[in-house]
C-alpha cells in the first residue's frame, strides 16, 4: 500500500511541475505572438494561431507519451515473463 501511494503522490507532484511549466511556457509563447502581430489587428489572429499551435504541439505530444508508456509496459510484461520462467 505503501508504494501504491507513493506512485500516486509522486504522480500528483510531478502533474503539478508540468503545470506550473506549462504556464510559463504560455506566457511566453503569449509574448512572442503579442510582439510577432501586435496588440491590436493581429491579436485575435495571433491567439488563434497560438491556440492551434499549442493544441498540435499537445496532440504530438500525448501520442509520443502514450506509445512510450506502452512500450514501457510491454517490455515490463516481457521481463515478468522471463523472470517467471528463470524461477521455474
Amino acid at each position: 500500500m505503501t508504494g501504491e501511494v507513493l506512485d500516486k503522490f509522486s504522480g500528483l507532484i510531478s502533474t503539478a511541475l508540468g503545470l506550473v511549466a506549462a504556464l510559463a511556457w504560455n506566457t511566453a509563447i503569449q509574448n512572442l505572438f503579442t510582439t510577432i502581430f501586435g496588440e491590436a489587428g493581429g491579436a485575435l489572429v495571433g491567439q488563434f494561431l497560438y491556440a492551434i499551435l499549442i493544441t498540435v504541439v499537445v496532440i504530438f505530444a500525448t501520442i509520443a507519451v502514450s506509445r512510450a508508456a506502452e512500450r514501457a509496459k510491454k517490455l515490463e510484461e516481457e521481463q515478468k515473463g522471463l523472470l517467471g520462467k528463470l524461477k521455474e
